[in-house]
């Protein structure tokens, strides 16, 4: 098997963990979003540490946050993903999965978006018409249940935020992605400290729900390796269409598993959304196909001289 194949296997790995972890979530609808969260950051740090520590990279973690810009920048991407997994985990618990894949499925536009704002990217006219269409689509489904879908917005901005942040970033996936925990986790530890003297948590409670706390940290972190070992043999272009499998697994589960109710509203949304990601992702690839084309002939070319 090539090293592609396995990137892409790797990908395709990561993205059905993350749409099937919907179901996952709702074996703890007995426990708050906010002790799932804790539970969540607390147990993804410390199997991030035996990963590092495996790797023999733990001294690469005080490092990731040694300057006071580090430092600042790893807090904030650390601020936007607990605001992107406790929205998320909530959404499930609460009845809106469905638009939770909703802002799954406009977060690379919004990225685009984020793209042009923060690092003066030039939209080409296909991520125009594409970021238009979402748009309209959020702006219809708004008008249709009369309330804005915030839990698709909340979801889909915080993570493009996520990721703007993180390209000012140096330090390779697995490692921020610990340093961001390791700031979250003494918070967690005394929020978790507090509700279990106060008999209100559910740690410990019984065997499956103390099991269940425990594996959110590890269905948090194999997907996250996956996707880094994915980005080192994968196209960028390969990624964009694979990561698609995440929000349409989640939408499955929301309409086929969870029984959501789903509107001609969110028909419409969602088929101009579709339709955006369609030329989005034709976009993508033809520039990636012309780009591979150059860089051949470039190769092509210093070879013959």
């Amino acid at each position: 098997m090539t090293e592609e194949a396995k990137g892409v296997l790797a990908m395709i790995g990561a993205c059905v963990v993350w749409g099937l972890s919907g179901v996952y979530y709702k074996l703890l609808d007995h426990v708050p979003p906010l002790e799932i969260l804790v539970h969540r950051t607390l147990w993804a740090f410390l199997f991030f540490l035996l990963v590092l520590a495996f790797q023999g990279r733990l001294r690469a973690l005080p490092r990731a946050i040694a300057t006071p810009r580090t430092f600042g920048i790893v807090a904030i991407a650390a601020l936007m993903i607990s605001i992107n997994w406790f929205v998320f985990i909530s959404s499930i618990l609460f009845g809106y999965a469905t638009e939770a894949s909703m802002g799954y499925y406009i977060f690379p536009l919004t990225a685009v978006l984020a793209g042009a704002l923060f690092y003066r990217e030039k939209l080409n006219r296909p991520q125009m018409i594409s970021v238009g269409l979402a748009t309209l689509a959020v702006v219809i489904l708004s008008v249709g249940l009369q309330v804005a879908p915030w839990v698709a917005l909340i979801l889909a901005f915080s993570f493009a935020a996520y990721g703007v942040v993180k390209k000012s970033l140096d330090t390779g996936p697995i490692v921020s992605v610990t340093a961001e925990v390791a700031l979250l986790s003494p918070f967690a530890a005394a929020w978790l400290v507090v509700i279990q003297l106060q008999g209100t948590g559910h740690f410990g409670a019984n065997f499956i729900t103390t099991g269940l706390l425990i594996f959110a940290g590890i269905i948090t972190s194999i997907p996250l390796i996956l996707f880094s070992y994915a980005t080192r043999r994968v196209s960028l272009a390969t990624i964009g269409l694979v990561q698609y499998l995440n929000p349409t697994l989640q939408f499955l589960v929301a309409t086929l598993i969870f029984r959501e109710v789903f509107t001609l509203w969110h028909a419409i949304a969602f088929g101009l959304i579709w339709t955006a990601l369609a030329i989005y992702t034709a976009s993508s690839w033809r520039r990636g196909r012309a780009a591979r084309k150059a860089s051949r002939a470039a190769s092509t070319s210093g070879t013959t001289v």
